[in-house]
């Protein structure tokens, strides 16, 4: 049987001639096609081919094999096997090319974008619409149209002078007079030879538009070197002025390739920097402590509720640049920690009538959690995370400001890229740090983005540099290179996996299948992907992680100049006494604590008596309590509550008289408009709380009471929101099936095709496959025909609406009929089912030869 009776008429013909693991692997690569799961193969190959689903796909392959789509694209169709790759690997057989191109052609394939056998290849047709050389599209081969395209409706007449001036025969009819001329120009002796006797001028108007664009202008006069091509037909007039060069002739000039640069291997990623593994770790670790203490700093900044919510969503600008303040960062990574935050659901709005950003319960169970557990729940929602903090300052698509926190800020391709980024690290020896540009040219290499020429400002680039400085910030990577817990975390395993061949240099020499994607060869299926996955390769993260933090101390050191220092982190209840006693002064590696009289009588409004506080210090001190400390804790305790303050409006009370004299006569406390009721009483007309802070900042050293004159204790009140989930990734188009769905859905697929390719018996045309509409029979007959089956055991296929109203084409086997329904084995769904007879719309007897 020759090739032409067996080829393909179809790509659903060239699906259905595929066996279940070709289907598996294309519903694997694209699994838009199973959403939902096809009713049979031809609605499958419909699918395949909408724009839609073409383009996705197009945006998923890489450059190699776009540019196999691109040639593919330009070739006559169908196209052969050498015609193809001659236009990849161009007159000199680039070796590159011929190797990698098996692979190239194999993944086209796979994807259902080509089909056909080898001698009869052919683009999906949406594919090559969006490929093909346009006026309103160019192509990204810079190729212009065929002779045959660009001699469309121009007269048989001039299309015979441009044959004759050419040197070659007239011939009969327009239609061999254009093959006779696209023959010359695909001939390389005969062009060659022509071309010997163009002007030295024409040439290089050639040499201009050969790799396109390959439109250019001419007068109504043109010169004497155009007038030789375009009499010759080398430029062919496509509008008043305008004129093209034909692809048959720059492919000529090109020595027969479709592209100026083919890039049939992926590039390599060279290291810049190599550092001991173990420096590496060390580093990372260190910003791991880092990214714990900023995130309880900014959490514990907004302790008592935080910014609020603007009317549209997410934080303000001046907000942003307070919560960098207080942090000691830029505002871009004051950003990128209270996205963080977000994105692990420690921060969430408390949805309250004046909304405010707070804490969520979960930061609190949170904090329960060893050092190390902290940081791998961190870097996983990370690394999950379709929010993306770069773009906060920037506009969107109606030039409004994005904010932190605020809508807008998902992009679906940031896991992805996150991933393949750290993957692409972790491809390199131990150690070592990318070179920014190698690293980014192999992400544009294996993602182009369509339409882009350079690797520059598209999204993936930017995702890309945002994922190498975050990874550094978060401590996923030390000194620019992956740190074991880094590769813990993506599932990857502790050595880098990198071929021998890539290890020498980009010019070395793999097998075709190998070219491509050494690192997917070496951590692909690695990245984890299930809940249970992840959850294994944070614990993996923490575990290796847990002995390069720091201990927390249970002592700081106390100096004369009333400060006290902090060698390392502090265990929680010491640093949460000492941040109340104390204040900041500076952070780092050793964080110093500065004593003041309003930090001491903060401590003491929380409840503290001058004993507990010297207590405390003489417990977790490695030096002697110093005695201006000693002093000033005494003195402020001595002053501390001998006034009180309640509410009358308010009063101030004191057993001296002669301070209560004093606060009379003070002009800065005219404005709360005291009076003395009593030697030891006054009367105010403002509330205790403003009473109380006006006092404090004239010198004094109130206690608010209570109405049975007991002293108040404040302590800061802890704001937390409702329960909240942390927000959820927005996916990137349909997951990637399990290979359970899978499964069933090449057997549905199956089923269904089976069912909707049955030949019917009454149907004596009936020698292939029939695709007709679902069969309709009276009531009666449908029936009659099903208690036949039950009795002769025949298969029927039959025309099923469900519920839903939607219709399905369906084989089964009848077993019993009873009470208005059919109880049969359905061959589509592989088991046996019951359906209502008033949902059957009809039914016929198959051909003998099926089921």
């Amino acid at each position: 049987m020759s090739p032409e009776t067996t080829a393909p008429r179809s790509l659903a013909e060239a699906l259905r001639a595929r066996d279940d693991a070709s289907l598996t692997a294309l519903l694997r690569s694209r699994p838009d096609l199973i959403t939902p799961v096809p009713t049979d193969l031809t609605q499958l190959a419909t699918r395949a081919g909408t724009r839609a689903s073409v383009v996705r796909a197009l945006e998923r392959l890489d450059r190699f094999a776009l540019q196999t789509a691109e040639a593919l694209a330009v070739a006559p169709e169908p196209a052969t096997y050498e015609e193809l790759l001659g236009l990849l690997a161009g007159d000199d057989a680039d070796p590159a090319v011929t190797a990698a191109f098996p692979h190239a052609l194999g993944t086209l394939r796979e994807q259902a974008l080509v089909w056909g056998p080898d001698d009869r290849l052919r683009l999906v047709r949406t594919a090559r619409e969006l490929l093909a050389p346009s006026p309103q599209h160019p192509s990204p081969t810079g190729l212009g149209p065929t002779v045959a395209e660009a001699t469309t409706g121009m007269s048989p007449g001039r299309i015979q002078e441009i044959v004759a001036a050419a040197g070659l025969a007239t011939t009969h009819d327009a239609v061999s007079a254009v093959a006779s001329l696209s023959g010359l120009f695909g001939d390389r002796r005969r062009m060659s030879a022509l071309l010997d006797e163009a002007p030295a001028d024409a040439v290089e108007v050639l040499s201009r538009l050969v790799w396109g664009p390959p439109y250019g202008q001419v007068t109504a006069d043109p010169a004497a070197h155009l007038r030789w091509l375009i009499g010759r037909g080398m430029l062919l007039p496509t509008a008043p002025g305008t004129v093209v060069l034909p692809r048959e002739v720059a492919l000529h000039l090109r020595a027969g390739r479709a592209h100026r640069v083919t890039e049939p291997v992926a590039p390599a990623v060279e290291a810049a920097t190599t550092h001991r593994p173990q420096v590496v770790d060390a580093a990372a670790a260190g910003q791991a402590y880092t990214t714990l203490a900023t995130v309880e700093e900014l959490l514990k900044d907004w302790h008592e509720g935080g910014p609020a919510v603007l009317r549209a969503g997410g934080l303000s600008v001046r907000d942003l640049k307070r919560t960098a303040v207080a942090l000691d960062v830029s505002e871009p990574v004051a950003a990128f920690w209270v996205e963080l935050a977000h994105a692990a659901g420690l921060v969430a709005s408390d949805g309250e009538a004046d909304e405010r950003y707070a804490a969520t319960p979960a930061y609190d169970e949170w904090l329960e959690l060893p050092a190390a557990e902290r940081w791998a729940r961190l870097a996983s929602a990370w690394l999950a995370a379709t929010r993306t903090a770069g773009l906060v300052g920037g506009r969107d698509a109606k030039d409004r400001t994005l904010s932190a926190l605020g809508p807008n800020l998902d992009r679906s391709a940031a896991p992805e890229v996150r991933h393949r980024v750290l993957a692409l690290l972790g491809t390199l020896p131990e150690g070592s740090s990318p070179a920014p540009d190698s690293l980014l040219a192999r992400l544009y290499w294996e993602r182009p983005p369509r339409g882009a020429r350079n690797p520059t400002d598209d999204l993936r680039t930017r995702l890309a540099r945002w994922t190498l400085s975050e990874a550094e910030l978060l401590g996923v990577t030390g000194r620019g290179a992956l740190s074991a817990q880094g590769r813990a975390l993506l599932g990857l395993p502790s050595s880098p996996a990198v071929p021998k061949a890539e290890a020498s240099g980009p010019g070395a020499k793999l097998p075709a299948h190998k070219r491509h994607h050494p690192a997917d060869r070496a951590v692909a299926g690695a990245v984890p992907r299930s809940p249970a996955e992840q959850a294994a390769a944070a614990e993996r993260a923490a575990r290796l992680v847990a002995p390069l933090l720091p201990e927390p101390l249970d002592h700081v050191l106390l100096q004369a100049d009333l400060t006290a220092v902090a060698p390392g982190p502090l265990q929680r209840p010491l640093a949460d006494t000492l941040g109340v006693l104390a204040d900041v002064e500076s952070k780092g590696g050793a964080t110093v604590y500065r004593f003041t009289p309003g930090s001491v009588r903060r401590a003491l409004d929380a409840g503290r008596s001058a004993s507990d506080l010297h207590a405390f210090l003489a417990a977790h001190s490695r030096t002697p309590v110093p005695q201006p400390l000693a002093y000033l804790i005494d003195d402020v305790a001595r002053r501390h509550g001998h006034l009180r303050i309640g509410a009358a409006s308010a009063y101030v009370r004191c057993d001296d008289d002669a301070m209560l004299s004093e606060i009379l006569a003070d002009k800065r406390s005219q404005g709360f408009r005291l009076r003395r009721l009593a030697p030891t009483v006054l009367a105010a007309q403002a509330d205790p709380a403003a009473l109380l802070e006006g006092l404090r900042s004239m010198g004094f050293a109130p206690a608010a009471e209570s109405a049975e004159g007991d002293v108040l204790i404040t302590r800061a009140h802890a704001h937390r929101t409702p329960p909240r989930t942390a927000p959820e990734p927005v996916p990137d188009g349909p997951p990637v099936p399990d290979a359970t769905l899978l499964g069933a859905a090449v057997r549905a697929i199956r089923a269904g095709d089976l069912a909707s390719t049955a030949p019917r018996k009454e149907d004596p045309a009936a020698d292939g496959p029939v695709t007709g509409e679902l069969p309709r029979t009276s009531s009666a007959e449908t029936l009659a025909t099903m208690q036949a089956a039950v009795l002769t055991g025949e298969a029927l296929w039959i025309g099923y609406v469900n519920a839903e109203g939607s219709a399905s084409q369906r084989v089964i086997a009848p077993i019993r009929v009873e009470g208005g329904f059919v109880t049969a084995y359905d061959h589509t769904a592989d088991e046996v089912r019951t359906y209502p007879l008033h949902r059957v719309t009809g039914v016929a007897e198959l051909a003998d030869d099926q089921p």
